[in-house]
């Protein structure tokens, strides 16, 4: 018997966008009173909620979302739990993955960082900490990701890059990188280069390896173990990403 567990997160109007987009917007067009059938149109963009980035989000003439094939979004997975090991601003590495579960070249990884109670869905939903404060990845990370030839990655974070590299918060939140600086020392220019920005979506996707961001919904009940993982988004022709349904296939 096969279980499957969803691992994404609710979806409709109060679901936050990345920073700077615009909120989701559903109208009814349609009403069983006046049309004897219900309708709505959706306005969105699509890194909102779980999505998957598809390579020419961030690689001019990559593939679309409707280039990745099937067998590309489905397959063997491992879902590490490191939430343990990295919190806020904290830098994501390969070993804070590695030295928790044994990841296999060509696998589906989904690594969790327990981020994902902030979100809006979350148990302590706070958007600011979820958008602003989260741990991510660097250089180091991204580089991994493809010596690994992951099928794909996917995080409980908004992005997968650390903060210092995510372009809104970098250039766009001044007030929040004297913060980090205070708090940690960090020469930010030194150990964050600006020509590094996005380098966790830039260096994989140049490989043809995308990634979901969001991971959620019951994602708890996998933590640390092998399955056979799918990700569903739109066969979206020209999309550089989608909204998507991630599932995990539990053999019982």
């Amino acid at each position: 018997m096969t279980r499957l567990i969803d691992l994404t997160h609710p979806w409709g109007t109060s679901t936050p966008p990345f920073v700077g987009l615009d909120t989701p917007r559903v109208t009814v067009t349609h009403r069983f009173g006046t049309h004897r059938t219900f309708m709505t149109k959706i306005e969105t963009a699509m890194h909102v909620g779980t999505h998957m980035d598809a390579p020419c989000h961030f690689v001019e003439g990559a593939g679309d979302m409707a280039s990745l094939p099937l067998e590309r979004l489905y397959g063997d997975a491992v879902v590490v739990d490191i939430s343990d090991s990295v919190g806020e601003w904290d830098v994501i590495t390969p070993k804070h993955i590695t030295e928790k579960m044994e990841v296999r070249p060509g696998d589906i990884l989904i690594y969790y960082t327990g981020w994902g109670r902030h979100y809006a869905y979350g148990e302590a939903p706070d958007e600011v900490k979820y958008m602003y404060y989260q741990p991510g990845g660097t250089r180091e990370l991204a580089e991994w990701i493809v010596k690994m030839r992951f099928k794909w990655t996917g995080f409980d974070c908004i992005t997968s890059d650390h903060p210092m590299l995510n372009y809104p918060f970098r250039v766009g939140r001044p007030d929040l990188v004297a913060e980090y600086r205070a708090r940690t020392g960090i020469d930010v220019d030194r150990a964050y280069p600006l020509a590094d920005l996005a380098v966790t979506h830039k260096l994989p996707f140049q490989a043809g390896i995308v990634h979901v961001e969001n991971i959620g919904g019951d994602i708890r009940q996998v933590l640390n173990r092998r399955c056979k993982i799918g990700a569903f988004p739109w066969r979206f022709v020209g999309g550089e990403a989608s909204i998507c349904r991630v599932v995990a296939f539990l053999d019982e």
